[in-house]
Formats: C-alpha cells, structure tokens, sequence
C-alpha cells in the first residue's frame, strides 16, 4: 500500500507463516465455550469462528482498556476519539459496532441512544474471560448480532481463599488501584472486586482544543453462588463503573465532562432434572447512563431480558429451546415523547449433532417486536473433520437489528424505520493440534436497509419541525474478507500471529465504510527467560477513510507494543509494558490524536 508498504510485506510474511502452522483464535486457553450456541460445548465441537481469551491473555496482552485488547484479536478493529475514557467503536468483521450483541455474564448491554455497547465504559480489571463470536447469531441471541457476539465474564469464586491487591503508575499520571478477593466455601463461591483508576490524559484535539483530556474510573464487581445441592445452582452477579472523563466540546478551553455510568445485574437458576435435561432461567437488567456538563445532556437506558433456556442430551444429540422477552427504556431529553420504551418477546430453537467426522447446527428464532411485528432468522452451519486435526467449515445464516428509539422518536428520528437486515455466508477451515493451530475464514454478510444519517437542511421533517439532517434507511453493505489467524511454539517462544483482508463496502455509494481498513494484521511473541515473562506485539493497520465519500484519507500505522513480569519474592509480582515504542503519531478519527509512547508500572500481591 502507497500509505504503509510495510503492511504488504507483511502479510506476504504471514501468509507464509499460517502455511506452517497455527491460531489465537483457537489456542485451548480454556476447552469450554458458552457464547457460540449459549449451550456450554467443547472448543472442539464448535463450528463458529471463535476467539478466547482468559485472564492469564489479557494480563499478557499489556492493555489499558477492553476496545485495546479486542483490537488484538482476529477481525476486529477499534476507533476512538482520543484516550481511553472518550467515545471508542469497535468494528467485528468491519461491521459497525451497533451489529455487536454484547453481554457482561449473560446480561445485555446497549445503548438504545448511540446503538451498541459503550465500549469505553466496561473496565478491564474486572475481566476474568472474553469470548467473540464472529459471524451473525440473531437466530440464537435476537436483534443486534448481524456481524456477531462478545460476551464478557467477570471473574469467579474458587476453592479456597484468594485475595489480591495491585498498584501501578503509568505515563500521562496513570494511577490504578486494583482490590480483590474470591474463594469458595461448602456450597458458597463468592468474588468482589474493586478497582480506581485516574488519568492527567493528553491532548485529544491538539489543533482545535488545546489542553489534556483525562478521565477517573471507578468499577465494583461482585459474583455470588450457591450450588443448593448437585442439581441446582443460584447465582448472582454485579457490575458497575463510574467513569468521568473530559472531552473536547465546541467551545475551546471550557472543561467539557462525561459522566458515564454502566450497570449490570443478574441472577440465575441452573437445574438439571435428569442427566439429559437441564433447565436455566435468568432474569437480568443492564444500564447505560450518559450525562455531559456544563452543557447539559442526559441519556439513560434500560435493557431488561428473561430468559428461560431448556436443554435436552440424548447421546449425540442436542436440543435447545428458549423463550425469551427483552425490554428496551430510552429516557432522553432528544426524543419524543422524553421517554420511550419497546418489548421483544422470541421463540428459538436449536438441534446440535457431533458424532465421528461430523459436527452440525442448526438454528431458527421468531422475535416478535412491540413496534415493527415478527421476524424470523436462522442459522446453519456445518464442520467436517476431513484428516487427524484439520476440520473445514461452512455457516449460513439470517440477521437483523431493530432501529434504536433515539433513531426513530429523536428530533432527528424517523418513526417508520425498518429494521436493518443482513444475509451471511462463510466457509473455513480449522487446524488444532497439541501447542499449535490455523484458522482460515472466508466470510460475506450483505446488510439490507442499512441505517445512515442524511445530512443537508430540510432532510428530516416530523413532529418537533425541521432539522439538519435524520435517520433513514438509505444504504447497502456488504462485509466480506477473510481472516487467517496462526499460533505455534518454536523453541522458548510463543508465537501468535493473523491477517484480515476486508473490504467493508458502502454499495449505494461505492466506498469503503468509514474508519475501517482493508489490511490489519498482528505478530506476537512471548518467552520466559530469567525469571522474568516477555512479550512483544506488532499491530499493522491499512489507510482509512473519516468520511462516507473516502476524500479524507487516514493513514496506515504500525505499533509496537511490549510487556514484562517477574516474580520479586513469594506472592510479589512485579509488572510492566510500553505501548506504541516507537512513539508513533497516528489517528483512528480525524482530527484526535492517539496516545504517544506510553510506560506502565504495577506492582501486585497475590498469595498463593
């Protein structure tokens, strides 16, 4: 590429190393997955393009917040309008980040305002699991997941009794603050967290707004179980984080503030009737609240699910049915009426089949909406295991995502929005084998009634008069690519590496999607020596573009990120990284600067 020619020679690099061997997508961090069919499955009997990651990676992976360590992993990019504390969108597949279905320990998270999770606002520290999905999983989850899911679990009562305490310091007057403790006592498991974290910041708008835009976070977590007896379980699970956080507004020099508060609580019941059949009832509330001062705005959401989950096992065989309701509440001062609210209520079913060199599921779901009636989606998908290790794919399937009531009742709603549509198919290959993997995915999901703003005076009329511009059902997409993804250990060394071609294409307009590269890779290495854990990452990333019209080109960039632990003494851990080494200058949007060379410092008890 003209803009990063590095980028080109890379890929050639990793082409070649994929040929040889293995994935982060697949390494066995953990053989148990719940997110792909919402059914706990093997790894090894998934068909769904999956990444996990557990703790002992994220810690690895020297991140600062959730969208940094999703940008790490196969097929997903990030944006951000400065530092961590500021607005962030996070792109599956190159799909925008409202086709992301989201769930921290099984509850819903959106914004019914902006459309998505609010990236920004979900703290790492209390992050004990990450599973993404690629690929759309409406049939299973409902409206949302058109390009796929993630699903965040905090951490988890074990046997015995586990407290931690870590401190750290970083560039830009970064201090953290990490409380925690967990164990397991007879039929009682119990984790509570507690984490602060401030931040100086640096200056997110250099040209137009001159003066450093920091933030200050405060995150409590909590889980609590109660396994009644061998059959039956209870849990709770908490999670909320303040997150204040400057931002540059219209007036230069005044002290613009977001305060970001997220909420999620949920409580569960786990029965298991007969070693074939099991049931999972949960019922479960997440919050979003956004407020900015001095000037005032203020927008609150409110996602409620009830869920109740049947699983029945007769050898090879799995079936699943669900019924569930799901109710969105928008309370903004934007929309008309203030408050706002719909109800979703669905069907779904699924058949499951793994038996010798076959793996098979199937999907189907009828959500019926308060507002726009039914739709119904499906999913297929198929694995063959060919030869010892290797496995190939293929997956079709159905999705959608109802409009967001800011983008129907806002003054610059349209009321008869349609629902945004999408069609999928993919086909792959997998490779796992003891300390190595490879995965290849080839995937095009075409979205009908894609949602766009249409600016120009006089382009939205309804109730409240007329604005600058409004929502509107105007666009065409398609997201195709193919994702690659490598892991293997050669000698002292860890090796992860993986390459996304993409090309996220607005088909009424003949561009490429905003923000979203056509060529991101990654290359990580990770060893031990001395006593001390070392790694070291390099994220490349293609050209641009900041607007639907591609004029405006951002440039491709390459970072180097690095990371190191050791223990000091028995229980003591000494960590640290550097992000961006090499101090480079880049912008996921135009006009906010990105964080410069960065140094982090903790220092962490965790007895054993």
């Amino acid at each position: 590429m003209k803009t990063y020619p590095t980028c080109a020679r890379f890929a050639a690099l990793l082409l070649a190393l994929a040929t040889a061997f293995p994935s982060l997508a697949q390494t066995q961090l953990k053989n148990v997955v719940v997110t792909a069919t919402r059914v706990a499955q093997p790894i090894t009997d998934v068909v769904a393009d999956v990444t996990i990651l557990d703790r002992a990676a994220i810690e690895r992976s020297g991140a600062t917040g959730l969208a940094d360590v999703l940008a790490r992993v196969p097929g997903i990019a990030m944006a951000r309008n400065g530092g961590p504390g500021t607005s962030t969108s996070v792109y599956v597949r190159g799909a925008e980040s409202r086709f992301t279905a989201v769930f921290i320990d099984g509850v819903r998270v959106d914004s019914q305002s902006t459309g998505g999770a609010t990236w920004n606002a979900i703290p790492l520290s209390r992050i004990d699991r990450i599973e993404v999905v690629r690929g759309p999983a409406t049939a299973i989850y409902g409206s949302d997941a058109i390009a796929g899911v993630i699903q965040i679990f905090t951490r988890k009562g074990e046997a015995g009794f586990s407290p931690s305490i870590e401190v750290g310091v970083g560039t830009h007057g970064t201090k953290k603050l990490d409380l925690a403790l967990s164990g397991a006592q007879g039929a009682v498991d119990y984790a509570l967290g507690l984490t602060r974290e401030t931040s100086t910041g640096f200056n997110a708008q250099p040209t137009a707004n001159p003066d450093n835009d920091g933030y200050r976070s405060t995150s409590v977590s909590a889980r609590l179980g109660w396994q009644i007896n061998p059959a039956h379980r209870l849990e709770a699970s908490l999670l909320t984080n303040d997150l204040n956080a400057q931002y540059d507004g219209f007036t230069s020099g005044q002290d613009d503030r977001g305060q970001h508060d997220v909420q999620t609580f949920g409580l569960n019941w786990s029965a298991r009737w007969t070693d074939a059949y099991t049931t999972r009832i949960s019922v479960s509330q997440g919050d979003d609240r956004y407020e900015t001062s001095p000037s005032v705005y203020l927008t609150d959401t409110s996602v409620t699910s009830y869920l109740w989950q049947n699983e029945y096992r007769a050898g090879p065989h799995l079936l699943t049915a669900a019924l569930e309701r799901r109710e969105d509440q928008l309370n903004n001062a934007s929309t008309t009426p203030v408050i706002t609210d719909r109800s979703q209520n669905a069907l779904a079913l699924g058949y499951g089949y793994t038996g010798g060199q076959h793996t098979l599921q199937l999907n189907a779901r009828h959500d019926k909406d308060s507002e726009f009636g039914g739709n119904a989606t499906g999913s297929a998908a198929y694995a063959f295991a060919f030869m010892p290790n290797w496995r190939v794919t293929a997956a079709a399937g159905t999705a959608f995502r109802a409009p967001t009531l800011f983008q129907r009742f806002s003054i610059y709603g349209v009321p008869t929005l349609k629902p945004e549509s999408a069609r999928n198919k993919e086909l792959g290959v997998k490779y796992v084998a003891q300390g190595e993997s490879f995965s290849a995915a080839a995937y095009r999901n075409n979205v009908t009634d894609l949602i766009t703003y249409v600016p120009g005076p006089g382009a939205c009329v309804n109730g409240a008069g007329a604005f600058p511009g409004c929502y509107g059902n105007t666009a065409l997409a398609q997201y195709s690519g193919l994702t690659l993804a490598a892991s293997r250990r050669v000698g002292a060394f860890a090796l992860t590496g993986s390459l996304d071609l993409q090309n996220p294409k607005d088909l009424t307009r003949g561009r490429l999607l905003v923000r979203r590269a056509k060529k991101m890779a990654t290359l990580g290495a990770d060893t031990q020596m001395a006593g001390w854990k070392l790694g070291a990452e390099l994220q490349l990333s293609g050209e641009r573009f900041n607007n639907v019209t591609n004029t405006q080109r951002l440039a491709g960039y390459g970072l180097v990120n690095l990371h190191a632990s050791t223990q000091l003494a028995k229980d003591w851990t000494l960590l640290g990284r550097i992000d961006n080494l090499g101090d480079k200058s880049y912008e996921t949007v135009r006009g906010y600067a990105t964080a410069g060379r960065t140094l982090y410092v903790g220092l962490k008890w965790a007895p054993n």
